[in-house]
This record gives C-alpha cells, sequence and structure tokens, in this order.
C-alpha cells in the first residue's frame, strides 16, 4: 500500500527537465536530469542525458540554460532518453518542482515518439511547500531554499541535474514541516496537494499534468497467511537442550545424533539467554573441515555468541524476516523475562513461505535511522490489508500490528540509548525496561496507534531521573518521526508521571488505589494493559507482581473502575438508530471502550493475568464469575468492532486520509449497520454486568 509510505522513508526518484520553451504543446525536451533520495536522504545514484531535439533550439532558452545545437546534435533521441531514464526510475514515485509541466513535457514527447504513456506516480514540491508555508511570498526554488536556510552554491541552476538536486534537497527540508502539520504519508501528501484546487485548475488550464501519487498504489501480493496466525510458542521446539561449557565436541555431536536435532545450545544452569551460546550442525561442520582431530575440544569455545533469539509469543513471521536477515538457521526462543524456553530451526519452518511480507517484522529491528524504522512500519497496512483478504481475522492482525508497535519502541529505545552513549552521557545508570501500554499491550493495536509507553529502572541512583529523562525524550522524539505520533495525553516515557524507579511506581499505583481520584483513571485504564518489549523482562515482571498485588487490596480502585463502565453512554439516537457525526461514529469511545474496561476491571477484581480483552473475558468466564453468555457476546461485539475499524481505517490509508478510530456509517450497508446497532444496543447491560460480576467466582 504505496499510500501508507512516510514522507521520510520514501524512496523516490527527484527529476528536471530542460526543454526549448514554456508550452508543453509546442516545446522540445533537451535534456533529463534525476537522483535518488531514500531513508531521509539523497543518495549517490545519479541520472543525466542530453536530448537531441530534431529541431532549432531558440536563443532565448539557450541564453537561460546554455544548451546549444551543437551540445545536442550527437545526443540519443527521445525513444533511446525515455528508456534509459524508465529504467533508472524502476517504477519509483517521481518528485519535481512544478512538476506538471515535465510530466506534460514527457508525455508529448512520448506521443511523438509513438510510445505509450502512464504518468508516473508524483509529488510536486511547489504544492507542498504552499501546503507547509502557506503564507510564504513565491514558491520558487530560490526563494524556497533561502526560507529553508539550503546552500545553493553547490548546484548548478538551470541545468536539469542541478535542478533535481535543488529539488531534493528542498523536498528533504520540508518533511519536517509537513509532519507538524499532520501530513506524514505520501498519501496524505498527495491529497493535501489536491486540496490545493486553485493551484491545480490554473496548471491543468495552462496544458500541466495535474501530479498524483495514487496511480500506482496497490496492495502487497498474496501472502501466505500462516506466519501471522501462528506464533513461536506453536512450531519450537518446548524444551532446548543444553549442554555445559566444559563438554566436548565429541558429546556435542552423540547428543544431536541422538536426538535428532541440529543444534545445542551452550551454557551454565540459571543464565539468562543472552549469556549462552549455541553449537549447530554448520559450527560441527566448519571445526571438523579445519582440524578433524577436534573431537575432544570444549564446546564452550567454539559456540555461536551473541545467542539469536525471538520472543515465545511473536508471530512466526518475525523468526522468518530474523532468519533471513541474520543469514541463520536457528534462532534460541525466549520467554518475556529473558529465560531460554526453546528452540527453532529453519526444519521447522520449511512449510513456510520467508519473502518480503514474512520479513516485515524484521526490517523494524534492523533499522539503523529514523527513516529505517519508518520505513519498516510503513508495510504494516499493505500485510494487513492483504491478510484481511485471505480471510485472517482483525483480531490476528490487530496482534501482529501490536507487535511491530511494541518492536518500533524496542528499537527506539536501542537507538535512544546508542545516542546518548554517542552523546558521552553513558550507559544506563541502573537496569531498566521500557512498556507499552494500553492497546499495544493488549494486543490490539490497530492502524491509528499513538504512543503509550513507560519506564521503570531497578534503583534509586542519583543520576537516573537525568538519564532516563533524556531517554525517554529521544525514544519520544524517534517514535514521533518514525510515525508512531506523541501521545495527546502525555502518556510516554518521556513525561515524570510515567517514568522512574521501582520504589517510584509502588508509591505511585498505591497513590491511585488508595485516592480514588477520577484523574487517576487514565493512567490506571492504560498501566494495566502493560508489556515489556525492552530491557530487563525481570524487573517488568516485579512490577506487575507489585501492580496486581496492590489492586488485589484496593476495593476502591475496583469501585471506581466500575462506576467508569457503568456511566457508559451508547451512541444511539432517541430512537435506537446510531448517533453519527458528520456521517462517522467513533467506535472506540462508543464502541470498544465499555468492553474493553469491563474486562480490565474484572481481571483486576478477581486475579485474571491476562492481557487481552478477548483472552480477560474467556478466563472470567470459565471462572464462573459471571454469565458466559454475557462474556460471549462481549466477545463477538470486540470481534465485531475491531473489524469494522480495521477496514475504516485500510480505506482511509489508500484514500490518503489519516486513519482514526471512527467509521463512515454509509460504507457499512444494510446487513452490517443492522448488526452494529443491535450490537452498541446489547452493550447497555455492561455496566449491569460489571457490577453483578464484580463479588461472584
Amino acid at each position: 500500500m504505496r499510500a501508507a509510505t512516510p514522507l521520510i522513508a520514501l524512496e523516490a526518484v527527484v527529476f528536471d527537465t530542460e526543454t526549448t520553451g514554456l508550452d508543453p504543446s509546442s516545446a522540445r525536451m533537451l535534456q533529463i536530469g534525476a537522483c535518488v533520495i531514500a531513508e531521509g536522504d539523497m543518495r549517490e545514484e545519479r541520472f543525466a542525458t542530453l536530448i537531441d531535439p530534431g529541431v532549432a533550439i531558440p536563443p532565448a532558452t539557450t541564453a537561460i540554460h546554455g544548451i546549444r545545437d551543437a551540445d545536442v546534435a550527437s545526443q540519443p533521441k527521445f525513444h533511446d532518453a525515455f528508456a534509459a531514464f524508465e529504467a533508472f526510475r524502476a517504477g519509483r514515485v517521481v518528485i519535481g518542482h512544478t512538476i506538471g509541466f515535465d510530466l506534460a513535457m514527457l508525455k508529448r514527447e512520448c506521443g511523438l515518439a509513438g510510445l505509450a504513456f502512464t504518468a508516473p506516480p508524483a509529488l510536486d514540491t511547489r504544492l507542498l511547500a504552499e501546503i507547509a508555508f502557506p503564507r510564504l511570498a513565491g514558491y520558487t526554488l530560490e526563494k524556497l531554499a533561502a526560507h529553508l536556510g539550503i546552500e545553493t552554491s553547490g548546484f548548478a541552476r538551470h541545468d536539469a541535474s542541478g535542478d533535481a538536486g535543488l529539488t531534493a534537497a528542498v523536498f528533504l527540508a520540508l518533511e519536517p514541516h509537513l509532519r507538524a502539520r499532520g501530513i506524514r504519508t505520501l498519501g496524505e501528501a498527495d491529497q493535501a496537494c489536491r486540496n490545493l484546487s486553485a493551484v491545480a485548475t490554473d496548471q491543468v488550464r495552462a496544458g500541466w499534468i495535474e501530479p498524483s501519487a495514487r496511480s500506482s498504489d496497490e496492495a502487497m501480493a498474496r501472502i501466505d497467511p500462516y506466519p501471522f496466525r501462528h506464533r513461536i510458542g506453536d512450531v519450537a521446539t518446548s524444551t532446548p537442550i543444553m549442554l555445559q561449557p566444559d563438554q566436548t565436541l565429541h558429546d556435542a555431536m552423540r547428543i544431536m545424533s541422538e536426538k535428532r536435532i541440529s543444534s545445542v545450545f551452550v551454557g551454565m544452569p540459571g543464565q539468562k539467554a543472552a549469556e549462552i551460546g549455541i553449537l549447530t550442525e554448520r559450527d560441527v561442520l566448519r571445526t571438523l573441515s579445519a582440524r578433524p582431530d577436534a573431537f575432544t575440544d570444549r564446546i564452550g569455545a567454539l559456540a555461536s555468541r551473541p545467542l539469536a533469539s525471538v520472543p515465545q509469543d511473536a508471530f512466526v513471521y518475525r523468526a522468518i524476516g530474523r532468519m533471513a536477515r541474520l543469514g541463520v538457521r536457528h534462532l534460541a526462543v525466549v520467554s518475556e523475562d529473558g529465560r531460554l524456553v526453546g528452540a527453532l530451526s529453519q526444519r521447522d519452518l520449511l512449510r513456510l513461505r520467508a519473502g518480503d511480507a514474512a520479513a516485515m517484522g524484521d526490517s523494524v529491528d534492523a533499522a539503523t535511522s529514523v527513516a529505517g524504522l519508518a520505513a519498516g512500519f510503513a508495510r504494516v497496512p499493505a500485510t494487513a490489508r492483504s491478510l484481511l483478504d485471505e480471510g485472517v481475522s482483525a483480531s490476528l492482525i490487530a496482534a501482529m500490528v501490536s507487535r511491530e508497535i511494541g518492536a518500533m519502541t524496542r528499537r527506539a529505545a536501542e537507538l535512544s540509548a546508542l545516542k546518548l552513549e554517542a552523546a558521552g552521557l553513558g550507559p544506563a545508570p541502573s537496569p531498566y525496561a521500557v512498556l507499552i501500554l494500553g492497546s499495544g499491550g493488549r494486543g490490539e493495536s490497530l492502524l491509528a496507534p499513538d504512543q503509550d509507553n513507560a519506564l521503570v529502572w531497578a534503583e534509586d541512583v542519583p543520576e537516573a531521573e537525568a538519564w532516563f529523562a533524556r531517554f525517554g525524550a529521544e525514544m519520544a522524539t524517534l517514535l514521533d518521526q518514525a510515525g508512531i505520533p506523541l501521545c495527546k495525553g502525555g502518556v510516554m516515557a518521556r513525561e515524570p508521571a510515567f517514568r522512574g524507579s521501582l520504589q517510584d511506581w509502588r508509591r505511585r499505583i498505591e497513590g491511585w488505589a488508595m485516592r480514588n481520584r477520577p484523574e487517576d483513571l487514565l493512567a490506571v485504564d492504560i498501566f494495566y494493559d502493560f508489556r515489556v518489549v525492552a530491557g530487563d523482562g525481570h524487573l517488568a515482571a516485579d512490577l506487575a507482581d507489585m501492580a496486581f498485588d496492590v489492586a488485589a487490596r484496593a476495593p476502591l480502585l475496583a469501585k471506581l473502575l466500575a462506576g467508569e463502565v457503568e456511566n457508559y453512554k451508547p451512541p444511539l439516537t432517541l430512537f435506537g438508530g446510531l448517533h453519527a457525526e458528520n456521517g462517522r461514529i467513533d467506535l472506540k469511545k462508543g464502541g470498544l471502550f465499555p468492553i474493553v474496561a469491563a474486562a480490565r476491571c474484572l481481571s483486576l477484581v478477581h486475579g485474571v493475568r491476562a492481557r487481552g480483552t478477548v483472552e480477560r473475558l474467556q478466563a472470567l468466564g470459565t471462572a464462573g464469575v459471571g454469565s458466559s453468555a454475557d462474556f460471549d457476546m462481549l466477545i463477538r461485539a470486540h470481534g465485531l468492532i475491531i473489524g469494522l475499524l480495521l477496514e475504516q481505517q485500510l480505506k482511509d490509508i489508500a484514500a490518503g486520509a489519516p486513519p482514526s478510530n471512527t467509521v463512515q456509517l454509509s460504507t457499512l450497508g444494510k446487513a452490517r449497520t443492522r448488526d452494529l446497532t443491535e450490537t452498541v444496543s446489547r452493550l447497555r447491560t455492561v455496566g449491569t454486568l460489571v457490577k453483578d460480576a464484580m463479588f461472584k467466582g
């Protein structure tokens, strides 16, 4: 889904032309110059060619660009020049300044040469500049460069290659200004340009082609849904074989043969997965090939480190992508707190494809820059679209999206820590854990996420607050630039209320539990869904134990949460129809909220430690807390609403609109409108359900 590509991660060809005149109905092309931008930077790739137009060049135009008849006399005709340019473009988006003129010239020349022409997906920096700076007095390249602080001396003016390079610099400099105005993706930029109707009308009247980024916007090819339906724990070996470092190569070979396995782990009892090594069949063959008498060598020196691993509850596509990226055939499977719990080999995955879609997740883990993060995360909507088309449930797709948000947060944390060390601030002064909260923690995020994260560290050392404050700010900035916006409610580790030592968190949680203040509800609602994504998993487990222990001893907290659900009012009209604003209904507030809040509240009261809403409701029903029929109704309602939201968000992204938590009622059709109306109507009873179930079980 090309529309979802963040501008900061866009790979595009920036080009310009020089011509014999300014009327595209009569002028001829003399020169094409182009360069490539990718991941927020200008690449070394360049394209430049003069073109023999077959006509005399007017002296007036030669005076502007300096191209003379003699300069083009032995140059290729347009037919060959265009073929070379198209090979260089390779299907990428094109960018230009007043690019409608250049596209019109390409169309005219193709017509004269007998070539078919289809306008490529395109963006115009002149239009983007007006969006970013609506009150600027003029939008020439020179004025924009001056306004953006770009030095122009390195770019030859009125030369196609020089102007293409300057246009690329302008585009890259415009990106943060567009982001500040809510224009983050290619689709959003395209739609914003379309909204400048007066400019577009003038350009079309002049014979130009209106640029559009939608012409080649297609979803990913059909993909195998298996890696997105199943988690690592479904296919991994559940009992890892561990040998000690002082055992011999012969011992390892014997055990591999007896167990019919292709690898063993090497370490001591009680070690964390990060401290363990792995010895594979390849390592054995490599060692014996170099030294045939190596049977008595100690395997501690032969094992490969660091150990490549994958979380037990991650989806299989992440393992496929990680193996492909690292070039390995074996992965350790680890629990949330970092313990080694299994092994995964390429043999376990033979029935699965390792194509681009399956490798999606690891592109985030491999990112080394903001643009790399953005490029990795930009694959998510297209994957979601393809999976939905393949019949994968919206709930499973939401779980996949949540894993990618977790991966984004983890990688942003890693890059932030590296940046602080490079700045001379040293490593973290205390062991820490990064948490994602809310829908990301529950595994229920869709395509309109914002940042919900927190930070806990082990010890109250003097320098901890200053270091982690800087760390939280860096992480928030990285995520915001890469496509996960700042949380409007301030639920981020950059804010003091969502970071602290383990003792700080204990005092904070006890305060929530004892004060019974409505203003604490936001924090409680989001916090109790947390999942660790980076750092010390044991520390996060300690925090979870402490938080649930406090909740079990805090009847006021349960009462406050229950009251929140009881106050829910379904979005219905006086006559029982759906109440919409501007044709849309907010299904997060009007549909998901009571289901999620009820499941959380009752889980805290009854000691259910599941995170996901459906898993909580299933556990509550099994425990006999309330009516199984009531919980089944809530589970069905949750699935319906998640599905409607996902479909609408994909439609909005394809149309260049920012995805939201509202659904356009006119697109649902009679049957689904009826289902949604009945579902929302049934949610009227959720407050009574919670009240009745508070003290059952």
